[in-house]
């Protein structure tokens, strides 16, 4: 029984991740399992998660996640059990086995949910700057815009160059984030 294949389609309907490009069906797999380590769920509860991690920028379908936590059950990684008309899942030792051989890869891609809700965050805000709501001071605005040219003009900068100038770019960020 080959079923659980369909969601490596990439034609096939479910939350994607952007245009056309979407997370594998193993790479939804290993996010479940991630999250059901940290707190077992229902698939509903699931697709919740994941959508709050990105908020609201990946929402993975019923259909692409119910057919992946019936996989993982299969496999032995997650068991469910009844809850009235819903499925709990938690997942085995196993389970809890193939999550800490894959665990780096898991962080990385609920890192990846996090980053996405950043980049959200900050269109939102271009977009709420852009009509007139003053979100960032007009220094702010002047600034990031000086430093996205200054960048653009470096976009054909020899190695050394762009060493250099990834240094500054890395005290800048020290210095950011150092209150």
């Amino acid at each position: 029984m080959h079923s659980h294949h369909r969601h490596h389609d990439p034609e096939a309907p479910g939350g994607g991740f952007t245009r056309g490009r979407r997370f594998a069906g193993e790479q939804l797999q290993l996010m479940l399992l991630a999250l059901l380590a940290a707190k077992p769920g229902h698939g509903y509860e699931l697709i919740k998660a994941l959508e709050a991690r990105s908020e609201g920028f990946y929402a993975p379908s019923p259909g692409v996640v119910y057919p992946a936590l019936t996989f993982l059950e299969e496999r032995g990684d997650v068991v469910g059990a009844a809850e009235g008309n819903r499925k709990s899942y938690r997942l085995t030792p196993e389970g809890e086995q193939r999550l800490a051989t894959e665990r780096d890869r898991a962080d990385e891609l609920l890192a990846g949910l996090a980053h996405m809700a950043r980049k959200m965050r900050h269109l939102r805000g271009a977009l709420a700057e852009e009509a007139g709501e003053d979100v960032w001071l007009p220094e702010f605005v002047a600034a990031r815009r000086a430093l996205k040219r200054a960048l653009l003009m470096k976009s054909d900068a020899p190695p050394a160059e762009q060493k250099r100038v990834a240094a500054i770019l890395e005290r800048a960020v020290r210095e950011i984030n150092a209150n």
